[in-house]
């Protein structure tokens, strides 16, 4: 029998990535280079908290803005805190950057422009920006600061599986700056990330906490 989530072009399916992390125990990190691409574009100063940092991919690249990098998950994954619900925070940061869980988006948008004192950015799928519900809500009355577009396909795949192949979900950054004017800016990212930061965990020496380390949240 073939497997659900495999496609035939060699990539995991999107939806099953999604689906596959609301049981907790799966999780698929984003690719180094998707958080490469947020961090050239967007600057942040302050702390940066990564509140769905499962085994602290993202965390690590952010890490190399030289800001600090409270990193939390709801589930124990490896790295930071656990035991964190980001739908019912205890805290704020001055920037939060994730990739949310896909049936808790709504929920991270709402819980995030409350508690970032800066920015707050979300990876998402595109078709994040359609929705009735989500027009009436989120765009009319917190619109984001930008959205910006990959260029190039992003593909999820399970911890500890070889990439092959590409993505078949178009996503985006969604960017909340509450420095910035309450009109949605659309951007999109050139193309080479995916080429540039690839695989390698190319980090600078020092810059990034080992697997299993993270830093704290403060009380």
């Amino acid at each position: 029998m073939p497997d659900p989530t495999y496609n035939l072009n060699g990539g995991f399916k999107p939806t099953m990535k999604r689906f596959a992390d609301l049981e907790g125990p799966d999780f698929f990190p984003t690719p180094r280079w998707a958080t490469f691409a947020l961090i050239e574009n967007e600057k942040f100063k302050g702390d940066i908290w990564e509140c769905a940092c499962g085994d602290g991919t993202m965390s690590r690249v952010l890490e190399e803005t030289g800001c600090v990098v409270p990193s939390t998950d709801l589930y124990q994954r490896g790295y930071g805190e656990a035991g964190h619900d980001f739908l019912k925070p205890s805290r704020s940061a001055d920037n939060i950057v994730t990739n949310p869980p896909y049936n808790c988006a709504e929920g991270f948008v709402a819980s995030g422009v409350k508690h970032a004192h800066q920015k707050f950015a979300l990876l998402l799928r595109l078709a994040f920006l359609e929705g009735v519900n989500r027009a009436n809500t989120i765009f009319s009355r917190i619109p984001p600061a930008r959205v910006w577009v990959f260029s190039e396909r992003i593909t999820f795949y399970p911890h500890g599986i070889e990439p092959k192949g590409t993505g078949t979900t178009a996503y985006a950054w969604f960017v909340w700056d509450k420095d910035a004017p309450g009109t949605t800016e659309l951007k999109w990212f050139k193309p080479g990330y995916r080429a540039r930061f690839s695989q390698a965990a190319a980090t600078l020496p020092g810059s990034a906490k080992p697997p299993g380390m993270a830093t704290n949240l403060p009380s």
